[in-house]
């Protein structure tokens, strides 16, 4: 069909749609993408319920984990730790690890493990 159109001179749906994103970012800037990225996710949160955000965190990590390997993991969560540590001060550890330590406790009672 996409031959069909060049002997029409006519463009393909996904030329299209390639030409009009190439035209918008010419001429938006990153604060316009997001705004418009900030409207949606308020619009999706309106028409949504927690089960629709279960079901695509579910089905994004489901595809992650296909197309990611143990090394993928490890970088990411180096990353984020170290990010973490930039933006924590050594109360927030102390806070977290609080928590943690109470969290398992009451894990371990319920599962009659002292």
């Amino acid at each position: 069909m996409a031959n069909n159109n060049k002997k029409n001179n006519k463009m393909s749906l996904e030329e299209a749609g390639k030409k009009g994103g190439k035209t918008t970012a010419r001429n938006h800037d990153q604060e316009f993408y997001e705004d418009i990225g900030q409207k949606g996710g308020e619009t999706t949160a309106k028409n949504h319920d927690q089960e629709f955000y279960e079901d695509i965190g579910q089905k994004g990590g489901e595809t992650t984990a296909k197309n990611h390997d143990q090394e993928f993991y490890e970088d990411i969560g180096q990353k984020g730790g170290k990010t973490t540590a930039k933006n924590h001060d050594q109360e927030f550890y102390e806070d977290i690890g609080q928590k943690g330590g109470e969290a398992r406790s009451r894990q371990r009672k319920n599962n009659g493990n002292s």
